[in-house]
């Protein structure tokens, strides 16, 4: 069920939502959180379909809130909200609002969100797009407990990160690092089987992706080790290749799908390692609402402390345009020694 207005408010809103619940047959809210989008026109769409699949495991009132800029001076200086409501089998497990502002209004969205959000649950923030450098101080931020980012769209990815360490604060969080969850898992139970120390480790993915930064630097802060980043052609993360006093370990996948664990003395082994899609990487993220300690600590040991084949920083190179591949050589600050054999997984 639909229902659209034009040039509402948050009043009428909630009455629509109940309205909507009553006409489906279902008075009561069984809904366990709320989900905000924050996008634009553009990405709306796929967004919303992402939070919808992702709401069969949590189910959610999700508010999207765009915002529009009207074509005419005399429009963008009204203000103004659009609205429209979906209850039942077009929205998902859940409700959907998708909130369109106009005008004055746009710089107000928390104004309109607040009304919305349910009672006694817990508010989570998405921007898909556009993300705010810190997202703790922004307006919608503030309202959340939990705050979801994408690096992967940003201009300069990898410069991004550092922004997100400077302005890092508890509850953070970004879909670059979820995607590399299955990947920091796969490493770590390779190294539960064996009785060694790793000494070296290289990462292979295509260039400019932070999800290959991440990983890297969290190899080099759980495991004490120089790091290498190599630059593949793709697709995402292609490989891990672990120096250990055991002989190598290689965890290596060239198409984006399935993967081969080779471990010295044991026979290779076939894994799945599936690029995941967005409302799985949303659905995971919404299984805990706590701060990602792990998290915070890996992208805090930062780029910079990185180093490329030539020795020079990551942060110049991401300066230039690229990513920067790290040095064999202990990084800046990085010790070698009283290397623990194990990664610690999320």
């Amino acid at each position: 069920m639909k229902i659209d207005l034009t040039d509402t408010t948050s009043s009428k809103i909630n009455k629509a939502l109940v309205q909507g619940r009553r006409a489906i047959g279902t008075p009561a809210v069984g809904m366990v959180l709320t989900l905000v989008l924050v996008t634009d026109e553009e990405n709306q769409y796929d967004a919303l379909k992402a939070a919808n699949e992702a709401s069969r495991e949590h189910p959610s009132r999700k508010l999207v809130v765009v915002k529009r800029v009207s074509r005419s001076p005399r429009d963008r200086a009204k203000p103004r909200l659009d609205a429209e409501v979906r209850v039942g089998t077009d929205a998902g497990t859940g409700e959907t609002v998708v909130l369109r502002l106009y005008g004055e209004v746009m710089d107000h969205a928390q104004s309109v969100v607040l009304p919305l959000l349910l009672p006694d649950a817990p508010v989570v923030v998405w921007w898909p797009v556009n993300a705010p450098v810190s997202p703790a101080k922004d307006a919608l931020g503030k309202l959340a407990q939990r705050r979801v980012t994408d690096t992967y769209s940003a201009e300069d990815p990898v410069a991004e990160l550092t922004a997100r360490a400077d302005a890092y604060t508890p509850g953070d969080t970004d879909l670059s690092w979820t995607r590399i969850t299955p990947w920091r898992s796969m490493v770590a139970a390779a190294l539960d089987q064996v009785a060694c120390d790793v000494t070296s480790v290289e990462v292979e993915g295509e260039e400019h992706n932070p999800s290959c930064e991440l990983l890297a630097m969290w190899l080099a802060d759980r495991l004490h080790v120089p790091v290498k980043r190599s630059v593949s052609k793709g697709p995402g993360l292609t490989a891990v290749r672990m120096e250990t006093s055991c002989g190598p370990i290689k965890l290596d996948r060239a198409d984006g799908s399935l993967a081969t664990l080779s471990i010295q003395g044991q026979p290779d082994r076939a894994v799945a390692l599936k690029r995941r899609e967005t409302s799985e990487l949303i659905a995971e993220e919404l299984r805990r609402l706590d701060p990602d300690d792990t998290y915070a600590s890996a992208l805090r040991f930062g780029v910079h402390r990185l180093s490329d084949g030539e020795g020079s920083s990551a942060k110049k190179g991401a300066a230039g345009g690229a990513a920067g591949a790290a040095s064999t050589k202990p990084a800046t600050g990085v010790t070698p020694a009283a290397m623990p054999k194990k990664a610690e997984s999320k």
